[in-house]
């Protein structure tokens, strides 16, 4: 995995974004090519004048295939679901350049040029992953792991790798048993101790070794032998790292007080609050702007089918355990919550208005917090905000769940993109990983990948609320 800004992405996904960067690029000077056949002058005044284009093009056509989660290589790697991901990556991709057309027309290159590129565009990218996930080098690309037990733990990662769900970073090479350790995992896949872990390191050409072992206390820990590894300059990582790095996430039964505390993350310097501050009133200007329209047909529906009122409030825990009243577009009944007690919302909730079920889903009911965000009380981006009566349920009964207290709740959140809809206090503790990964490692760049992310969550209406 490659680290940026705390936030891990997959090398496989940086290598095909960058051969796809270099595809788009030469696509749309093909097309040009092909567009001004007959062109009077040279081919350098050729390429001058298209470079705006091209640029224009090729980020548009990528952060669009972002969006929609073209890079995260889940496994779906046939010429079927590359084809059913594209063509929406594509349309989507042409409707931001008519738009930018519209806005800049000094921009504008002609619509048989961006008919060409676009076909272009479709074929060689079609072509190139079909090509990409086929290459056998790839595998030469993986970094080669130990794992250090053969236990419970060591079956989750093992299940993890065959799952087949994405393209993973590391190849698993066997197991070191641990003593009084119950085997989980194959028994062909077992690395029998009979040398240090350093020269079984060196004997199996390893790269890594994850500890994967739940006990580690009564003296037969191999610390000195891990130390050794780590001098040699071999990649020690312990389960809770490796859940963070893999999967975007900390991994709650993995979790100890001291791997916290000593670990990186959680930055919360003054420039670093500046940076965000700045960062959530630019991005919510331009959402208020962009979807100022939206709102206004969705305030109307809203009272022609259920009457007023059109917003709510309703009272949400922020920073530092901060009562505030949020603001949202009123997606339920008038006497959703009869008697006062609050309820869990769920995906298919029978309270939920026909107006509301659509705004839902679409997040427009969202909206409104952006004034929220103006007054400070919340960010763009972060863990999403609880109910007073529910953060009292689950901060009794989830280890470190105030922790997601320690900054602004957002609009949008890693969670929110990452896990599908939860209703329950065992999906609040499974987003609670989403949500404590954030806060361990929340940075301006992270706060992009989920503004991308959460314009494919929109779009293909996934992910959670």
């Amino acid at each position: 995995m490659i680290r940026i800004s705390n936030h891990y992405i997959s090398r496989f996904s940086v290598l095909l974004a960058g051969i796809e960067a270099i595809e788009l690029f030469l696509v749309f000077f093909i097309g040009a090519g092909i567009r001004f056949m007959y062109w009077q002058g040279t081919a350098k005044e050729l390429l001058l004048s298209q470079l705006p284009g091209a640029f224009i093009f090729t980020f548009v056509i990528m952060a669009c295939m972002a969006a929609l989660g073209m890079y995260q290589l889940d496994g779906r790697r046939d010429f079927e679901s590359i084809l059913l991901r594209l063509l929406p990556s594509l349309a989507l991709g042409f409707g931001i350049m008519a738009l930018i057309f519209y806005l800049f027309p000094e921009f504008y290159f002609g619509r048989g040029l961006l008919a060409i590129v676009m076909l272009l565009a479709l074929l060689l990218i079609l072509l190139g992953r079909i090509l990409f996930f086929r290459w056998s080098g790839l595998d030469t690309l993986r970094s080669r792991a130990l794992i250090l037990g053969a236990g419970s733990r060591a079956k989750e990662l093992l299940d993890l790798v065959e799952g087949g769900s994405a393209l993973h970073n590391f190849k698993v090479v066997g197991f070191i048993p641990f003593e009084k350790e119950q085997r989980s995992v194959p028994a062909a896949s077992v690395v029998p101790k009979t040398a240090l872990l350093v020269s079984l390191v060196d004997q199996y050409d390893v790269q890594e070794v994850i500890v994967a072992i739940q006990e580690r206390r009564g003296g037969t820990f191999p610390i000195q032998e891990l130390l050794e590894c780590k001098i040699r300059g071999i990649r020690v990582t312990d389960i809770a790292g490796f859940y963070e790095r893999e999967c975007g996430h900390l991994r709650m039964d993995a979790l100890y007080p001291s791997w916290l505390v000593f670990g990186g993350g959680f930055d919360q310097g003054t420039l670093r609050t500046t940076v965000k501050r700045v960062f959530d009133i630019t991005a919510s200007l331009i959402l208020l702007i962009v979807t100022l329209p939206i709102m206004l047909v969705a305030a109307l529906l809203i009272l022609i089918e259920d009457g007023r009122p059109v917003f709510y409030k309703q009272e949400r825990v922020g920073k530092g355990g901060a009562v505030y009243q949020v603001a949202k577009f009123r997606s339920m009944f008038n006497d959703a919550e009869k008697g006062g007690k609050p309820q869990w919302a769920t995906a298919d909730d029978p309270r939920v208005t026909r107006i509301g079920r659509i705004i839902r889903k679409l997040r427009i009911d969202e909206l409104p917090q952006i004034f929220n965000v103006f007054k400070g009380e919340m960010s763009f981006v972060g863990p999403r905000p609880e109910r007073p009566h529910f953060v009292d349920i689950l901060s009794a009964q989830v280890p470190y769940y105030n922790m997601r207290h320690s900054i602004k709740p957002g609009i949008t959140g890693w969670a929110q993109v990452r896990y599908p809809y939860g209703a329950s206090v065992e999906d609040a503790i499974e987003k609670l990983q989403y949500d404590l990964y954030y806060v361990k490692n929340h940075s301006l760049f992270l706060d992009l990948v989920i503004l991308i992310d959460t314009v494919g969550v929109v779009l293909l209406g996934k992910g959670g609320r």
